[in-house]
């Protein structure tokens, strides 16, 4: 799987996250009907939804007696690249920017800080 050149809007993403929740290829009327009941979408929009991300190389299509798709990018693989793109835009490629922002803004909690420290611990 390779990253994606292009940003998935908020949109997409909730398309593929229901597939990403699937685990598995889907016909476009199980998704048009999920997207129906979760966010009251009509048809056309999702449709256009899943046309975009066919074009931006996250979804593949499949025709068997209906079109399935399925997520050519998994979720960790996108979380990658959406926190570095986030980090690039907002912070100049400095995650120590981002974590400092998040410690001064009450982001993290004690917890989350112990956890951190635990993870960057070296051994000798």
């Amino acid at each position: 799987m390779s990253i994606l050149p292009e940003k998935i809007s908020d949109s997409e993403l909730e398309v593929m996250k229901l597939l990403w929740e699937a685990g598995d290829a889907l016909p476009i009327t199980e998704i048009r009907t999920a997207l129906q009941e979760r966010r009251g979408w009509e048809a056309t929009t999702v449709k256009t939804l899943v046309s975009r991300l066919v074009a931006k190389g996250a979804l593949a299509q499949e025709k068997r007696k209906v079109f399935y798709y399925r997520p050519l990018i998994g979720r960790e693989e996108y979380s990658d690249w959406a926190t570095r793109d986030l980090v690039d835009r907002l912070f100049k490629g400095s995650a120590r920017s981002l974590v400092a922002t998040l410690v001064k803004s009450e982001g993290l909690s004690a917890e989350d800080i112990d956890e951190l420290r635990q993870m960057f611990k070296v051994e000798d």
